[in-house]
């Protein structure tokens, strides 16, 4: 099928059932995004979308097929086809009976379209059925959708189909299906409670008396009471006044053959054609096949179609085979049925392959403007052919520049603070931001440059990036943010870029899952876990980027110098708090010890302190990897629960809330789970202290 069947189940999908519903039928094997309209499609992928939308949908295919004809009708009135659809008769049995003829004209712009072909057949008692054939099996209940939607739309009325009989075809050739319906119409009432007549032919045909209604030809005049009423019958002449050779030539491309299908007449030009056709005893269907409708080349069968459009088919040769195109009308008086036809032609390239000219068409003949339209038309087809495949294109191009865009922006946001990221890459120039108040860790590994000289510079890489990689799944889990590694040095910070409450209690949980996501790392000289040194300090920071040659975002100030001195001045194994850090973290439930007065170098004498651990969580929390538990800070939560709301970030200030587990989603939070896209007014963010910090700036390091 072409691709303008499978737009139409693709826009039916979309509109009934959602963009979500398509997304998941569009992922199956084979079925593409998007379908060209003059692209030609395997049946099986039509078959396949219809089988996987009512098992998705939970609806029979009896069901989606109806419902589907029925938008068809609604997707062809949009693709421009409304008009041409209004005009092809002016009740439903004329509307019916010129289906084929519509596929015969579609035929011109989709060369391979296998068209279903319709038959309307009027009972002795005045039923009305209608014979449905196609060479696709199991699709005819498409047809009573396409036929409701008709009536009510064009005709102004409802119509009710029911199967009277489905069988293998034995008119037609090959194994096709023919499916007869009952078809039921009635018609809309007025205000009376009158049944509104359909066409001014069913007004007309009361008043014909005997006369069968399709030899009406209907004129109207207004009669003395002002009402409309049909008063024209046809009237025939009692001696044909055409001579025999102007009829041959005005039709040139007439055949007139008997019961026996022996040729009686013909036109001139197929005379000049196929020479051999005036033969004696020479039958029509040695000389022709018939390829619509398809049927068996027998008089009985032509006639039951003998109101389809009919395509004969020369069988002189196949690469200049001439195809026939026109009316059959029986002859009862002569016993004989009368061809009268013209050629078949697409393009000027087909008049030319056939060995044809427009001189050789009749001067009334539509066909010579036909061909010279439709070589135009073709043009115009190309060209959207070509648009449709750019546009294709594009559209790939375009889902992979985001794929490719996705990674660049996860590798920048991996550099640098989300917000800050993006302001750089608007342009915009990035003003340093003070924080009051934050917590900053750093740490190092225990005789590192021991190991540096005996080992491998490639066993150190292993071992650093095993000791990182821990360390950075647990900023995620913590939501902390990640400055700096240079050599085995580590530092984090809490509170920066984004405000919080909590700053302290995540940095101290950090630290102690340092420790112990350290002792999974193994030492490559002595074979032992390595171990390493944390320091952590509170107070005022001033962060900004620096550089403009792979720009970072540091931080400065002296809360950063005396967090390097409480890593500097630790022990093996041991989280170094400074009073600031203590001060805040003493009546949250840690496990802390005193250290007591050391000299620590630049600060003189300091008291310190040493983190052992925190009872009220435990060490799967820390680590991330308890299930089944909820957030570990409370602030988590209420952020969690503001989100849900107001999609709008705020600076969170609410409280840890300590005798809760953590979240197990926590653990497969992504990457820079803390980045937020709006910047914030750092210096009037998180005004957790009554003091006023003043800070003595100094360079990272």
């Amino acid at each position: 099928m072409y691709g303008f069947i499978n737009s139409c189940m693709q826009s039916l999908v979309m509109e009934k059932f959602g963009q979500e519903t398509w997304d998941k039928l569009s992922s199956l094997p084979g079925v593409p995004d998007s379908f060209m309209t003059y692209t030609v499609y395997d049946d099986v992928l039509t078959v396949s979308l219809v089988q996987e939308a009512s098992s998705l949908l939970d609806v029979s295919a009896e069901v989606l097929l109806k419902l589907f004809g029925e938008h068809f009708f609604a997707f062809c009135k949009k693709a421009g086809y409304d008009t041409m659809l209004r005009t092809l008769g002016g009740n439903l049995t004329e509307f019916i009976g010129n289906l084929d003829s519509l596929h015969s004209y579609l035929a011109l712009s989709y060369e391979q379209m296998n068209a279903p072909s319709f038959r309307v057949e009027m009972t002795d008692d005045g039923k009305m059925l209608l014979h449905y054939y196609s060479d696709r099996k199991g699709l005819y209940h498409i047809v009573p959708g396409i036929m409701e939607a008709v009536a009510k739309d064009i005709f102004d009325s409802e119509v009710t189909m029911t199967i009277v009989n489905q069988s293998e075809e034995d008119e037609r050739t090959g194994k096709k299906e023919h499916v007869v319906f009952l078809v039921k119409q009635t018609n809309h009432v007025n205000h009376r409670g009158e049944a509104l007549p359909g066409t001014m032919m069913e007004r007309c045909v009361p008043l014909a008396g005997e006369k069968h209604r399709l030899d009406l030809t209907g004129a109207v005049v207004p009669s003395d009471q002002g009402s409309l009423l049909c008063t024209f019958s046809p009237c025939y002449p009692n001696k044909l006044w055409v001579d025999e050779k102007a009829f041959c030539n005005a039709f040139p491309f007439h055949i007139v053959f008997d019961e026996n299908l022996k040729v009686m007449q013909t036109g001139v030009n197929i005379q000049k054609f196929l020479p051999g056709l005036h033969a004696r005893d020479l039958t029509v269907d040695q000389h022709f096949t018939i390829i619509h409708p398809q049927v068996t080349f027998t008089i009985e069968s032509i006639r039951k179609f003998v109101n389809s459009q009919f395509v004969l088919k020369s069988n002189k040769d196949k690469h200049s085979s001439l195809k026939l195109r026109g009316q059959m009308l029986w002859m009862e008086s002569l016993g004989c049925m009368l061809y009268l036809c013209s050629p078949k032609l697409r393009s000027l390239q087909e008049l030319q392959d056939v060995g044809l000219h427009l001189a050789d068409l009749a001067q009334h003949d539509v066909t010579r403007d036909l061909v010279l339209l439709n070589q135009q038309r073709l043009a115009e087809m190309e060209l959207t052919n070509q648009l449709e495949r750019k546009k294709e294109e594009l559209r790939v191009l375009s889902r992979h520049l985001e794929a490719e865009k996705e990674k660049t922006d996860t590798l920048l946001y991996a550099m640098l603070p989300r917000h800050i990221a993006n302001q750089l890459k608007d342009g915009k120039s990035i003003e340093a931001g003070e924080f009051e108040v934050c917590t900053i860790l750093f740490s190092d590994v225990v005789t590192f440059t021991d190991i540096c000289a005996a080992c491998e510079p490639i066993h150190i890489v292993h071992m650093l990036n095993s000791m990182y990689s821990k360390f950075d799944r647990l900023t995620s889990i913590h939501d902390i943010y990640k400055v700096e590694t240079i050599g085995d040095a580590y530092m984090v910070v809490g509170g920066v870029p984004v405000p919080m409450v909590t700053h302290a209690h995540r940095v101290a949980n950090f630290a102690l899952g340092m420790r112990i996501a350290a002792r999974e790392v193994t030492n490559p000289v002595t074979g032992t876990p390595i171990q390493i040194r944390v320091g952590l300090h509170t107070g005022p920071v001033l962060a900004g980027v620096v550089g403009e040659k792979m720009p970072r975002y540091c931080l400065f100030g002296d809360t950063v110098n005396t967090a390097s001195r409480m890593e500097s001045h630790g022990l093996p194994d041991h989280i170094h708090l400074s009073t600031s850090t203590y001060s805040i973290l003493k009546d949250a439930g840690f496990n802390i010890q005193e250290r007591g007065p050391i000299e620590v170098k630049g600060k003189g004498l300091m008291t310190t302190y040493f983190l052992l651990g925190n009872p009220l969580v435990s060490e799967e929390c820390i680590m991330g990897r308890e299930v089944g538990g909820t957030c570990l800070y409370g602030e988590d939560l209420q952020l969690h629960r503001r989100t849900e709301s107001v999609k709008e970030p705020d600076v969170r200030t609410d409280t840890v809330g300590r005798d809760t587990p953590p979240d197990p989603s926590r653990e497969s939070t992504p990457p820079f789970a803390w980045d937020i896209s709006p910047p914030y007014e750092t210096k009037e963010s998180c005004n957790t202290s009554g003091r006023s910090h003043i800070s003595r700036l100094c360079v990272l390091f």
